[in-house]
């Protein structure tokens, strides 16, 4: 269920938080469970969405911006001011396709580093709102991949640790400025 929350899709020349990059510790911690939606709570979905639309991206999750929380922002369409954003509050994966598709995908911790990433073609999941109210979601194509890939950073895991081509993954994080020693690849 698309979110209310009301953020204006622009640029901020000094967005409210900070994104970090691959190599933070930050980034590896698991993220506690929100256990509390209230208006600091929501404040902290418009801040998250401020920085999102800031930095050019469709997903943000709150250990990227150094914060230890359960709670995803995503907007896939971020040029339509009428597409309200999803915020996703302690999410839980109820159900995955097995069928697998490969695509590209990049993340704000990991600027410029485009690499291709299989994942299920689809996700069911199950998540609470800003005002707390239990919500499912099945997902596939932008919006499915996107939920799999902010789901990641909730656990510590970030794409490139799923990306299959280590050699390309090696040229591209050097390339940018990224050190390899950084991939924890998953099995």
């Amino acid at each position: 269920m698309p979110s209310d929350i009301a953020v204006e899709k622009k640029k901020l020349k000094n967005p409210p938080l900070k994104v970090h990059y691959l190599g933070d510790r930050v980034l590896r911690q698991p993220a506690k469970r929100v256990t509390k939606i209230d208006d600091e709570l929501r404040q902290l979905v418009r801040e998250m969405l401020q920085t999102m639309y800031s930095e050019d991206g469709i997903g943000l999750a709150a250990p990227q911006v150094g914060i230890n929380k359960q709670l995803i922002v995503i907007d896939c369409e971020p040029d339509k001011p009428e597409a309200p954003p999803l915020v996703l509050i302690n999410p839980v994966i109820k159900q995955v396709s097995s069928e697998l598709c490969v695509a590209q995908e990049g993340c704000l911790s990991i600027p410029q580093v485009y690499l291709d990433v299989k994942r299920p073609q689809t996700v069911e999941i199950a998540y609470k709102d800003e005002y707390g109210r239990p919500q499912r979601l099945k997902a596939d194509e932008l919006l499915g991949r996107c939920i799999l890939h902010e789901m990641d950073h909730l656990n510590g895991v970030v794409f490139v640790d799923r990306v299959e081509n280590s050699l390309t993954l090696a040229q591209e994080l050097s390339k940018n400025g990224f050190s390899y020693q950084a991939v924890k690849p998953v099995a």
